[in-house]
């Protein structure tokens, strides 16, 4: 298992982070989804078929973009 995190600087609230926390858990290969609003943060434990790439698109695509 792999584990990830990003800035992510548009979560403002807790509406946001269920809808991240939804979408990423959707994405094949995703195990688990942590999201903070007060410090802008999302850890995304993941394996194959899940990549970073696959990732940062997916939270680009639901307007969610990671801070590298």
């Amino acid at each position: 298992m792999n584990t990830i995190k990003y800035s992510v600087p548009g979560i403002n609230c807790n509406h946001c982070v269920h809808t991240i926390k939804t979408e990423l858990g959707d994405l094949e290969g995703v195990l688990g989804v942590d999201a903070d609003s007060t410090i802008k943060e999302v850890s995304i434990q993941y394996d194959a078929p899940a990549t970073p790439e696959k990732i940062e698109n997916l939270m680009a695509e639901i307007n969610y973009p990671v801070k590298k």
